[in-house]
């Protein structure tokens, strides 16, 4: 059975060992054909307090770790640090 993988931006950090990553969703709505988004907020499992609040990381679908965590961030993509260099 393959796991789900996700990617968002970390919208929390405040936690020891655990983020919170948003990942939009976007899909046509059945009648009207327009583009909706939903957001999705998942807690993910940071053992090194790596993530900060801005990243993009890549999550994955792991077994339950706590009461509401069941992801545990895979890879970061890129960091808000990284964003400004190339902006600039």
């Amino acid at each position: 059975m393959a796991l789900k993988e996700r990617i968002g931006t970390v919208v929390s950090d405040k936690m020891d060992k655990t983020v919170v990553v948003a990942v939009i969703n976007r899909y046509p709505h059945p009648t009207y054909k327009k583009i909706v988004s939903r957001t999705t907020r998942y807690k993910a499992h940071d053992p090194g307090n790596k993530c900060v609040l801005g990243d993009r990381v890549k999550i994955r679908e792991t077994r339950p770790l706590s009461a509401h965590k069941r992801w545990a961030i895979e890879e970061i993509l890129n960091k808000p640090s990284q964003i400004k260099e190339v902006a600039k």
